[in-house]
């Protein structure tokens, strides 16, 4: 068979054209560490609903008892014990907030009309006749202000004591890491009830026992954090500058581990929420004039059966706190870890 010739264009030999201009050019725009962790935490959908209900939530414990106008601890002992009732939505049966009352022998009364009651509480009332929407509120305010307060102070004694100890090694090491053995091995409910023994139930005091206890796991994830970052060359290059050590640890070294930090401090929150709640609950905790969620639980637990609300309210909300703390934290693992990048 006689082959048949085929030409090829001389154009298709011809070098490609290239636009040196477009070498450097960069076709995403920058982003920071921050940026990218925050495009992160948007596509965790359970991140974001729980950060718009916990900012809910905060701006409520504020605004709450504003919206209210009622004072959480005016006695009111004519209204005393009255269910949920809501404006608006009482004549709806299938939801909570009609003003009935469930009898010993099954059958259901207006609470309202039997103790003629011209008013709305929307959360009920205690048996001293104090609006609970109020207090739940101002509780919801005080178990975020000693969470907040410990993890905080968690966070400052934990880092501190994890990194000085990381970083200088040797004995000082040994003596430290010694300590928060000795620390660590000691049931933590037995130094809270120590120091509320020591000192008077409140605030204060449970923040301190919270914070003596809570630092430890915090030292340990920031000293092995700093045993593995302390040999990079980074830390090699400040050193031969001359940095000191104190620059070298808080300047390069803490602000590489701030997602580490950051992670572990959500996760103190929840946990000091529910220890700060368990211990209203038992009694070891404050008293009713400074009522925290715990303490709430804890007077509605003794008329459970009878008068329901009174616990069921406070316990949905700190539920929704610690569930809604767990989530945040867990978006921000995930974001802010780079094992965990596309």
């Amino acid at each position: 068979m006689a082959q048949v010739e085929q030409k090829i264009d001389k154009e298709k030999f011809a070098p490609a054209i290239i636009d040196s201009s477009k070498n450097e050019e960069i076709s995403k725009p920058s982003l920071s560490f921050w940026q990218d962790a925050w495009l992160r935490v948007r596509k965790n959908k359970a991140a974001i609903v729980s950060l718009v209900i916990m900012a809910i939530v905060i701006i409520m414990a504020f605004l709450g008892p504003v919206i209210s106008g009622r004072d959480g601890e005016k006695q009111n002992v004519p209204h005393a014990n009255l269910p949920a009732k809501i404006q608006g939505l009482e004549n709806i049966s299938w939801l909570p907030f009609d003003g009935m009352k469930t009898m010993k022998n099954g059958t259901e009364v207006d609470a309202y009309a039997q103790k003629n009651v011209d008013e709305y509480y929307w959360f009920g009332t205690d048996s001293l006749g104090r609006d609970l929407f109020t207090r739940v509120w101002e509780g919801t305010q005080i178990s975020l202000y000693i969470a907040l307060l410990a993890s905080l102070l968690d966070m400052f004694i934990g880092v501190t004591y994890g990194a000085v100890s990381g970083y200088f090694g040797g004995r000082l090491d040994n003596i430290m890491q010694r300590i928060t053995e000795v620390l660590s091995g000691i049931p933590n409910l037995v130094i809270v009830i120590l120091m509320i023994l020591v000192f008077e139930p409140g605030i204060i005091s449970i923040t301190l026992a919270l914070a003596l206890t809570g630092w430890v796991t915090m030292a340990r994830v920031v000293r092995a954090q700093i045993l593995k970052l302390k040999q990079q060359e980074f830390v090699l290059a400040s050193r031969t500058l001359g940095a000191s050590n104190g620059k070298i640890i808080f300047k390069h070294l803490l602000p590489n581990m701030a997602g580490v930090i950051i992670i572990n401090t959500m996760f103190t929150i929840p946990n000091a929420i529910f220890f700060e709640a368990f211990l209203s609950f038992i009694g070891l905790g404050l008293d009713s004039a400074h009522a925290s969620l715990g303490t709430l639980i804890n007077e509605g637990f003794k008329t459970l059966r009878l008068y329901p609300h009174m616990m069921i309210t406070p316990a949905i909300m700190i539920s929704i706190i610690m569930i809604c703390f767990n989530m945040l934290a867990d978006g921000l693992r995930d974001a802010l870890d780079p094992k965990m990048r596309d």
